[in-house]
């Protein structure tokens, strides 16, 4: 059956160009209102393999495509009309960009001649979003000759956001009217089977190598003193990045600071040597735990601690990326390894048979130990609220394989600190390329649709400052409950020094808020649940194992920022003092 649209040259182009897509593999679009991309919207909306989701507000509909991709890994559409709508896609672009995560951007608009004329609701979209898209083009005026350029633009456009190094991509879209799918003469004769046998998923690898130097192998297993740090990552599939962690590991001998944004906590019994209590552990310096050599993969983990120990003592560092490029934040003595994680494993542990820990190794493992002993036994007997405690039950009682989202600022910062190594299976999910709150709500449920029962943990700034996207609760197809953090103001900025300065530190930093979040929330018809005890908030964590959850549902937990942050002053070098011997 065709998909194609005939009625006159604007639909036909656009359904070619959505059929192209399809082909391609794309299930995904998510369209804003407006008039000038109709011809677009009628051909997403009409096409039977393609879920087109309509998002009122531009910035929101942006990251909850974002969400999507992240979830999927395959680029997803975002569409929208002329005017300022495109403009407020760049947030999302720009994180899209900073982690690599692919979408395709079409922005609609008038055609040249009605440009720069005070024609309305015009613009200059002309590489609107300047160097944070992986490519840009406009695509030509619509005309029945050029139909095999609209088919082979779209191809581009996928694999480029795809390769060398996935992100977005923007091609500008120029219609003429009729933008409604009236039927005109249209003069074509299309033979489909033949015009798209071409079209069809593109094979895309990656950097691989079929050998490493024997300089550096024999460097690696002849070195006692080395130390592998997991910074962040959401692979394709994470068990088989984790057991070649593992691989990696005890093929030399070497400790793993595992980050909280990795898998790799979750999957705790592979890995012997797998270290999670390293951002308390470090706020003493730690001279026996010093390492000589260190193999990064991925970006470093988000701990400050554990950033400001390796500037300290400047380790020989290995980088290892998938892409070319540099995640060298502190400008060590790094070399760069352009390869994935599971090919070097598989380098790795096809030269030398797993060994036993070093000395070293065994020092990191027995702190861990110790620490993770003293931590669990203050949390569990701190009867207050103390945010931090929520990322620690989080670890033990959140269903396997549950879908988890995590804000930026303090829940981030909490979940390194306080995360518990388990066997749960949780893939987290987040957004560290610019590290922003934007769109945190709104990302969450792009993530959760068509997923399982999704969990998102947020502070209150973040979750008010993308409230507009609990305009799309309808249209999510899944469920996404909130733990929402309400310390009424900027949690993060308590432990920093300027904390010391009020004024104006209380104002213009801490930006108290006085939102009645049960109110918020009923204006929209979302479920409200305020948590008062830790029982209470316990039970809510183990239901989502249940099914028949809403769409959205926020669970409020109230704690006091300046009590958390004094907390985590007084208690996080003692904790560590107790456990490096």
């Amino acid at each position: 059956m065709s998909t194609l649209d005939y009625r006159n040259t604007n639909t036909l182009w656009a359904s070619i160009m959505v059929e192209t897509l399809s082909r391609l593999g794309l299930t995904t679009a998510i369209v804003c209102p407006g008039s000038r991309s109709t011809p677009l919207t009628v051909a997403l909306a009409q096409h039977p393999t393609i879920k087109a989701i309509p998002i009122l507000d531009e910035r929101s509909a942006a990251f909850f495509a974002l969400g999507c991709a992240k979830r999927s890994h395959l680029p997803v559409v975002l569409v929208c009309t002329s005017g300022t709508a495109g403009a407020n896609f760049l947030p999302a672009v720009i994180e899209a960009k900073e982690s690599h995560i692919p979408l395709i951007v079409l922005t609609a608009d008038r055609p040249p001649e009605m440009r720069a004329c005070a024609s309305g609701q015009t613009i200059d979209q002309q590489k609107l979003f300047g160097d944070f898209v992986n490519g840009y083009g406009e695509m030509a005026i619509p005309e029945v000759a050029l139909l095999t350029y609209a088919r082979q633009t779209m191809i581009q456009a996928w694999v480029r956001a795809l390769s060398p190094i996935p992100g977005p991509f923007h091609l500008n879209c120029p219609f003429r009217d009729p933008l409604a799918p009236l039927s005109m003469p249209l003069e074509v004769n299309l033979d489909e089977d033949s015009f798209f046998s071409a079209v069809v998923p593109p094979l895309l690898g990656e950097v691989s190598h079929s050998v490493l130097p024997q300089k550096l192998l024999e460097d690696w297993f002849n070195q006692p003193r080395g130390l592998i740090v997991a910074g962040p990552a959401q692979p394709k599939n994470p068990e088989n990045y984790c057991h070649t962690v593992a691989k990696i590991s005890q093929t030399l001998g070497w400790p793993v600071l595992a980050e909280s944004l990795s898998p790799l906590r979750n999957y705790q019994s592979l890995n012997p040597y797998l270290i999670s209590t390293y951002d308390i552990l470090l706020r003493q310096d730690a001279h026996q735990l010093i390492p000589d050599r260190v193999i990064q993969l991925g970006p470093l983990p988000t701990s400050k601690a554990l950033r400001q120990w390796l500037s300290r003592h400047q380790p020989l560092t290995y980088q290892v990326m998938s892409y070319p490029l540099n995640v060298d934040p502190l400008h060590s003595r790094t070399q760069y390894l352009t390869i994935s994680v599971e090919c070097l494993g598989q380098l790795v542990s096809s030269e030398k048979s797993v060994t036993g820990p070093s000395q070293y190794c065994q020092a990191w493992t027995d702190c861990d130990r110790i620490l993770n002993h003293t931590l669990n036994h203050t949390l569990q007997s701190l009867e207050v609220p103390f945010e931090g405690k929520i990322s620690w039950l989080l670890s033990q009682y959140l269903p396997k394989d549950t879908p988890l989202i995590i804000a930026n600022s303090m829940p981030i910062r909490d979940m390194e600190s306080f995360w518990q190594p388990n066997d749960r299976h949780i893939q987290p999910y987040f957004s560290r390329g610019a590290n922003g709150i934007d769109g945190t709500l709104s990302t969450a449920m792009g993530i959760a649709h068509n997923n399982r029962n999704s969990l998102l943990l947020t502070g209150d700034l973040a979750f008010l400052h993308d409230t507009n996207g609990l305009l799309n609760a309808r249209y999510l197809n899944g469920s996404l409950t909130i733990i929402l953090i309400n310390n009424q103001g900027g949690g993060i900025f308590e432990m920093l020094p300027i904390s010391d300065f009020n004024p104006p530190f209380e104002e213009y930093f801490a930006t108290p808020q006085t939102v009645n979040i049960s109110d918020l929330c009923h204006a929209y018809g979302i479920q409200h649940t305020l948590i008062k005890t830790w029982e209470q908030l316990i039970q809510q964590i183990k239901n989502l194992a249940l099914k028949n959850h809403p769409p959205l549902r926020v669970l409020e937990f109230c704690t006091d920022r300046t009590a958390d942050a004094y907390w985590r002053k007084t208690n996080l070098i003692s904790l560590a003092e107790k456990s490096i011997f």
